[in-house]
């Protein structure tokens, strides 16, 4: 049974989408202290993150950054501050996926199903781990990583999803429409700004690693990797 963890300060809200979950099979966990949820989190060891925006103290970018420094699991914000700018805060505090209210709990539940079966579902009948290379540089997809030249670095799960795009493709153009689609199950809910952040946030931690200029700008057209062209 997958357990969700549920921030929300509304209680209400929450004990309704607990409800809703709970009928769904799903094992659900209610924050009720919001200057533990770190604790929380850890005493839990959820699947998956519901997270309001809107929190006592701290709000739910602070939470989520935290959470991130351990731990890979989906996040997904639900608030009710709709703006993009807000979304976008959101997913470069490492957020998956952001939810406004109101919601229709069908829609949550859907959006809950797909970062499960793309989180999980398609590793766990993987009966060896998956690796991808190019120029020296590797991509452990499951555990979220890449190494180059002895060093290793961290990925959320959406950055995982977009190296894994363009390093299979490595040399050739990606379609921006294709990215969002390995990215995002519904694209049509997400914001044209959204895969740039994305796209700033890999090239800065390759950037990290010693590589420059690895993910080009192909105008018109979209992306592509070129990780074996001696510019590392």
């Amino acid at each position: 049974m997958e357990t969700i963890l549920i921030v929300e300060d509304d209680a209400k809200l929450a004990d309704m989408l607990g409800t809703y979950l709970s009928k769904y099979g799903f094992n659900t966990v209610i924050v009720d202290d919001f200057n533990s949820v770190q604790e929380c989190f850890e005493a839990a060891a959820p699947s998956l993150v519901l997270l309001d925006v809107n929190l006592p103290r701290y709000d739910g970018f602070y939470w989520c950054r935290q959470l991130r420094q351990f731990s890979i699991c989906p996040i997904l914000f639900i608030s009710a501050r709709d703006s993009g700018m807000d979304q976008v805060l959101a997913l470069e505090n490492g957020g998956d996926d952001y939810i406004t209210k109101p919601f229709q709990y069908e829609v949550v539940l859907a959006k809950i199903r797909s970062h499960l079966r793309r989180s999980y579902g398609q590793y766990a009948r993987t009966p060896e781990e998956r690796k991808l290379e190019a120029g020296g540089l590797i991509l452990f997809p499951e555990r979220h990583m890449i190494r180059y030249a002895g060093r290793t670095m961290d990925l959320t799960r959406k950055e995982t999803l977009l190296l894994e795009a363009l390093l299979q493709k490595e040399g050739r153009v990606v379609s921006r429409e294709r990215l969002l689609d390995v990215m995002w199950e519904d694209q049509h809910f997400i914001d044209d700004n959204t895969l740039n952040v994305y796209i700033a946030r890999v090239r800065r931690k390759l950037e990290e690693l010693g590589l420059e200029q690895t993910v080009e700008t192909i105008r018109g057209a979209g992306y592509r990797m070129s990780a074996a062209d001696g510019r590392s």
